[in-house]
């Protein structure tokens, strides 16, 4: 693969120290606060996000997760999460470019343990590189061929997250003569790649989400970084984790979308925004109505936060066994993903639609930017139905099933 351009700095020694959690989320703090100052009137320009990746990088962000070897207790991945939910209650699709840039660049520690993995990590976390694109399966996916001593990579990517602002693309593509599906990494600046901005989507309009095309691509083959096929025989249950580990971003961005709209709304009312209804006047901090959902709405959101918080020990305790890792206490975290993917996507659509009705008619003032809660919870449930990992669920509780290996798109 070519060198992507990222920041055109020299290429420091990376320094293995890890700040600490309080640090990051401090820094987590100070980054969704810039963002918040000016979310809706960016979300409304719906440009390109580099101003918005270029305040991540500035901040550290994009080294949060460092590019260590495969073994660790994923300590640091729940503080990522911590972090994109910090960032999506402020912008839920900066979150999400965020989330996808920590799923991409720790893939890479999942599915590859070469030294060349190693040393394109740790440029990556050198240069601060933001990364794009996506792993889940999309159909009909870029068709990976032999030619000469390496592979050429053909075909389409109908949508990839950050592909318009990223240093390094993954994305998953299909071996022409047995059919495996893989992840291979790509330069976006390589001949025969070609990117499209995804312009008509109505929410998430800041994730630098669209699709890339690609023609002839060369991929040598330490661009591929491992198997992305499901069966027992071909993904040990350690890499398999990248499953239930992608998918807790999923988790984190929709509680933030949901808190986020909370405070918000919160936050108007007790600045004693205007209000256009008589019956429920919203200078009134003590109307039943609006004190009776705001609690249905916390309660919701504490109880997805809670089923997430036990997610995401069961994931890192996962993380912690390695090697040792059974299919059976795979299936065990992986399922417990599942509820907290349901609860996270009830609590993130039902705090978006009902903040607006407590907000009343101001809710529709394009300056105050309410409508981009609900516009960006809906757009990434189109993008990841919760009723599939209710299935999942049930197939588990009534059938005793392995939850499926399913990537976050």
């Amino acid at each position: 693969m070519g060198t992507p351009p990222g920041p055109s700095v020299a290429v420091p020694d990376f320094d293995r120290a890890v700040p600490s959690r309080a640090h990051w989320l401090r820094v987590a703090r100070e980054t969704a606060d810039d963002l918040a100052t000016d979310a809706a009137a960016r979300e409304q320009a719906g440009k390109a996000p580099f101003d918005e990746v270029s305040r991540l990088r500035e901040a550290g962000l994009l080294t949060l997760v460092p590019p260590a070897g495969q073994d660790g207790d994923g300590t640091e991945w729940g503080t990522a999460c911590a972090v994109v939910r910090e960032i999506a209650a402020a912008d839920g699709a900066v979150g999400q470019l965020l989330g996808c840039h920590y799923f991409l660049s720790l893939s890479a520690r999942f599915l590859s343990g070469s030294s060349r993995t190693a040393r394109l990590l740790s440029r990556s976390a050198a240069l601060q590189w933001c990364w794009g694109g996506g792993l889940a399966h999309q159909a009909p996916p870029p068709t990976l061929t032999r030619k000469g001593g390496g592979h050429v990579l053909d075909g389409r990517q109908s949508y990839a997250t950050g592909v318009l602002v990223a240093d390094v693309l993954a994305v998953r593509a299909v071996r022409a003569d047995t059919g495996e599906p893989v992840a291979v990494v790509v330069d976006p600046a390589c001949a025969g790649v070609a990117v499209g901005g995804d312009t008509g989507t109505f929410g998430q309009r800041l994730a630098g989400g669209g699709s890339v095309e690609f023609d002839a691509v060369p991929v040598t083959e330490d661009d591929i970084l491992g198997s992305l096929a499901a069966d027992e025989e071909d993904m040990a249950p350690r890499a398999a984790l990248l499953s239930p580990v992608g998918r807790l971003l999923s988790v984190q961005l929709r509680l933030g979308l949901a808190e986020g709209v909370l405070a918000e709304a919160r936050e108007y009312r007790r600045a004693g925004g205007p209000s256009w209804d008589p019956v429920r006047p919203a200078a009134s901090g003590h109307d039943p109505y609006t004190l009776t959902v705001y609690g249905e709405l916390t309660v919701l959101t504490r109880s997805a936060s809670a089923l997430a918080g036990q997610a995401l020990d069961a994931v890192q305790r996962a993380l912690a066994r390695g090697e040792e890792l059974s299919y059976d206490e795979y299936a065990e975290a992986s399922v417990l993903v599942s509820m907290a993917e349901a609860a996270a996507s009830r609590a993130a659509q039902e705090c978006a639609a009902r903040a607006l009705d407590v907000v009343g008619a101001p809710s529709m003032s394009a300056r105050l930017g309410f409508d981009r809660f609900w516009r960006n919870a809906r757009t990434h449930a189109l993008y990841e139905p919760a009723a599939d990992r209710l299935r999942d669920v049930g197939d588990h509780f009534l059938n005793g099933a392995y939850p499926p290996f399913v990537l976050p798109v």
